[in-house]
């Protein structure tokens, strides 16, 4: 079975993207971080062991957009919250394992995604948790459908959205991976 990497990215643009983030530094700023962090990710995590796959946002915009490398096939995101949106990239993914990460994880490796994937091997689900309680990584097997109630009443960018998710999720066999941070504010740019 075919391994997929769905990258969910944003058009780069300032007050578009890494709003939080911009607020403290500028929105051109931001919006340059994002996309040179953007690149190096896909550089990065690019190896013969998985299909990448770019999830795009806005959905008509990113599909056309030179940003990202044209070798790399795009999904448009589609309309939602985020646990809609990912439900629809894993959904609409080739059966088989299927791992989603954002794109502003600059910890983020090769050997992260190996392990995401081998995990999947014996785990329904995978996720890899972030220290401020919500996750950089999201993965499952995709043999069969998802879990019915994944994603639901999930409280989004707040420190309940992995156990909200477990939550969602409780006859799921679940493994976690590494704690890596991801990237909201100033703080978060620090080693």
């Amino acid at each position: 079975m075919q391994r997929t990497l769905v990258i969910m990215v944003k058009e780069p643009r300032p007050g578009r993207v890494k709003t939080r983030l911009g607020r403290e530094i500028g929105m051109v700023a931001a919006a340059w971080w994002f996309r040179h962090q953007t690149r190096s990710l896909i550089r990065r995590l690019r190896d013969p062991s998985w299909h990448i796959v770019l999830a795009v946002s806005p959905d008509q915009e990113g599909l056309k957009s030179r940003v990202w490398p044209a070798d790399l096939p795009r999904a448009a995101q589609g309309r939602g919250d985020l646990g809609d949106r990912m439900a629809r990239m894993l959904r609409g993914m080739p059966k088989g394992p299927v791992c989603l990460i954002g794109a502003d994880i600059p910890g983020i490796s090769r050997p992260h995604i190996a392990r995401a994937f081998d995990a999947l091997g014996h785990s329904q689900m995978v996720f890899g948790p972030a220290p401020d309680g919500g996750y950089w990584l999201v993965g499952a097997q995709r043999y069969t459908g998802l879990p019915a109630g994944l994603f639901r009443n999930v409280r989004w960018s707040s420190e309940h959205a992995l156990a909200d998710t477990l939550a969602s999720i409780p006859d799921c066999r679940v493994s976690l991976l590494d704690q890596l941070c991801d990237v909201d504010t100033v703080a978060d740019l620090k080693p």
